[in-house]
């Protein structure tokens, strides 16, 4: 007879986290790919107890995909009224992508509230309620889950949001809906296939689908981008750091690894060394644009992934040895 544990679940989190803001915070804040997970975003930390006015924000986060921000706030109780009003003031104030409520157990009531704001809002804002739980196997450890009880209504969303505004008369555009469907079957493959990813789908800004998408690196300030400048396709570590001197130096650190590096990926690189540049890369690129033949497109799709996962394998190391 096959002997199996029982599941049970942690009725009281404080067992776990004693305090919200001494212990949950800081544990969600090295822990935001687990709800990345949930939420179908990748996720990357900019600070935690963000000032919004006399209020403070529990966990300030961005989404690579499109550097847009991420609101999160923490409740290890009910939900109640005063967050809710709290949510609301730190998502005008950052004028969050996404905003997130995770809570122990959320009322009816402030559920309905987040599905009537995300019916009532454009793909530009989205509203998660996630209840966060933690469940043992007999006297095992705790494990956290976090169960989604509110989301945005995808079908809606995407019905309001096919493609590029033409802002001189309103009508959509054939390049937003190829820049869309191109980087959805990208995410597709990338997050399926080879777990480089937990984004579900493309992130516009203000109906407008951008000629780029962004992957989290595992290092603050730099990601892994596919793009489409000026009529090329490119792959790129992206290097994007509040102080524009670090930005520089990083820069010159990896190029004196040039060699090793170009051998590594089998692939000549531009380096990006400007002056006066908020931010450099470093790119890999190739011929093709979004309005390309289909052949030609599912050859830049291919492409991408490979350099992308390349980029990730070679570059990690260097940006072990030389970010701190």
């Amino acid at each position: 007879m096959v002997d199996l544990g029982e599941i049970q679940r942690v009725e009281d989190l404080r067992e776990i986290w004693p305090h919200e803001a001494q212990d949950f915070t800081p544990w969600l804040a090295e822990n935001l790919d687990k709800l990345g997970d949930a939420l179908g975003l990748d996720l990357e930390l900019q600070s935690i107890e963000a000032a919004v006015g006399a209020f403070a924000l529990d966990v300030l986060a961005y989404a690579p995909g499109s550097n847009r921000t991420v609101i999160i706030e923490n409740q290890l109780e009910v939900t109640n009224h005063d967050h809710l009003g709290k949510l609301l003031t730190y998502a005008a104030g950052y004028d969050a992508y996404a905003v997130v409520w995770l809570t122990r157990e959320f009322r009816e009531e402030h559920r309905a509230a987040l599905d009537w704001l995300n019916q009532r809002t454009g793909d530009d804002t989205q509203f998660f309620g996630v209840v966060v739980e933690a469940w043992r196997i007999d006297d095992s450890r705790p494990a956290p889950h976090f169960r989604m009880v509110a989301m945005p209504n995808d079908w809606q969303k995407r019905a309001s949001s096919t493609g590029q505004v033409n802002r001189d008369d309103g009508r959509v555009t054939e390049s937003g809906e190829g820049y869309r469907d191109f980087f959805q079957s990208l995410l597709d493959t990338l997050r399926d296939e080879h777990r480089f990813t937990t984004a579900r789908r493309p992130i516009s800004h203000q109906g407008r689908y951008q000629n780029w998408y962004g992957f989290a690196s595992g290092f603050r300030g730099i990601i892994y981008r596919a793009a489409f400048p000026r009529n090329k396709a490119s792959v790129e570590l992206y290097i994007d750091f509040p102080d524009g001197e670090a930005n520089a130096r990083l820069l010159d650190r990896l190029k004196e690894r040039e060699e090793q590096i170009e051998a590594a990926l089998e692939a000549s690189l531009e380096w990006d060394s400007r002056e006066n540049r908020r931010f450099v890369s470093v790119a890999v690129t190739r011929g093709g644009t979004i309005s390309d033949a289909s052949e030609t497109i599912e050859e830049v799709h291919d492409w991408m992934v490979r350099y992308l996962l390349a980029f990730k394998r070679v570059f990690t190391p260097h940006l072990q040895e030389l970010v701190k």
